[in-house]
């Protein structure tokens, strides 16, 4: 299979032309990315300087959590260790850290969506009292005092001074480089590879009961929906509705990708979930709403949930996984 993952990567290569860098790797089935890359082009030294700053604990207040402390490379970035995130001071926030990749492709971000652009989802964790618990202004000060990462700086923005718009901007760069599109699932759209029966029986289940909302290629339609889980007494998230204090809200979170679902566990946005067939039983016996006044009704037979299982599992993309490109910069912290 090496020899085809290679040639897929070629052939997706081809349009990157579109995207103005090298860097950014666009699949040739996905569409058009929503991120407007003139207003932060990436270059070599911005992807860098973003990858050491993801994994650098500097960004929190006691140097104690990086963002790679919940968002590890292993993990499609996001955690397996407890089913919520957790921050300074063994402190524990109150939502499952998510998988990060694709996030060209998202208009909003949080599990609410109260971030509308991804130069400024890193203020979210860095500000949270239950994570990092520090201000850009300060990281900006522990920063400037460092001679190696003023060189890092100046490779990426010409410039040594360090400004907290900077920190911002490469943490983001770094992050739009995080592309998940080499799987099974993915060779096969590009006609270089197919199904074996129970994956591609799983595939006509999935589209018929999963692709409203969890919509090909991405697998999400970035939307927000209550998907029938109850409220936890504990932590008393209400979702999109603490933003927008409105009824239809209560309860709604973002659709996720089902990309790398074998590595992205525990499920749901309080990681209510470990497994995947607990996840698929959750939607037994559910009358549900798509978001566009359509119902989604899934009964599935015990054969029908291993095949559909079968064809998520075609959604694992290893090569992104290791890719040694988004993993931990050695060089810079030995």
């Amino acid at each position: 299979m090496k020899w085809l993952m290679t040639v897929l990567l070629a052939t997706t290569s081809l349009a990157l032309a579109k995207n103005k860098s090298e860097l950014f790797f666009k699949p040739a089935h996905f569409p058009e990315p929503q991120y407007d890359f003139n207003s932060n082009p990436l270059n070599k030294g911005k992807v860098m300087l973003g990858r050491v700053l993801f994994y650098d604990p500097i960004l929190s207040a006691d140097s104690s959590i990086s963002c790679a402390s919940c968002h590890s490379p292993y993990n499609a970035f996001a955690h397996t260790d407890h089913d919520l995130s957790h921050g300074i001071n063994d402190q524990i926030g109150r939502r499952n850290a998510p998988g990060l990749f694709n996030l060209a492709w998202q208009e909003n971000f949080m599990w609410d969506g109260a971030i509308s652009h991804l130069d400024k989802q890193a203020l979210a964790p860095i500000s949270s009292t239950l994570e990092m618990g520090e201000t850009v202004e300060h990281i900006v000060k522990k920063l400037r005092r460092i001679a190696a990462y003023k060189k890092l700086f100046f490779n990426a923005f010409n410039d040594s001074s360090i400004t907290g718009e900077q920190v911002l901007k490469a943490l983001s760069g770094f992050q739009l480089t995080l592309v998940s599109g080499t799987s099974k699932y993915d060779s096969v759209q590009m006609g270089m590879s197919g199904y074996n029966i129970m994956e591609a029986k799983g595939y006509e289940i999935f589209k018929k009961n999963c692709n409203s909302c969890h919509v090909e290629p991405l697998f999400t339609n970035n939307s927000f929906i209550s998907n029938g889980l109850t409220l936890d007494p504990d932590l008393r998230d209400f979702g999109r509705g603490e933003l927008t204090y409105t009824s239809k809200d209560s309860m709604a979170f973002r659709v996720p990708s089902l990309r790398n679902l074998s590595f992205t566990y525990p499920y749901m946005h309080d990681g209510r979930f470990l497994k995947l067939s607990e996840a698929i039983k959750h939607y037994e016996n559910l009358d549900l709403n798509d978001g566009k006044g359509r119902a989604i009704r899934i009964r599935l037979s015990s054969s029908e949930k291993t095949e559909l299982t079968a064809f998520l599992l075609s959604l694992n993309d290893k090569n992104f996984l290791f890719d040694p490109k988004h993993q931990f910069p050695r060089f810079f912290f030995q």
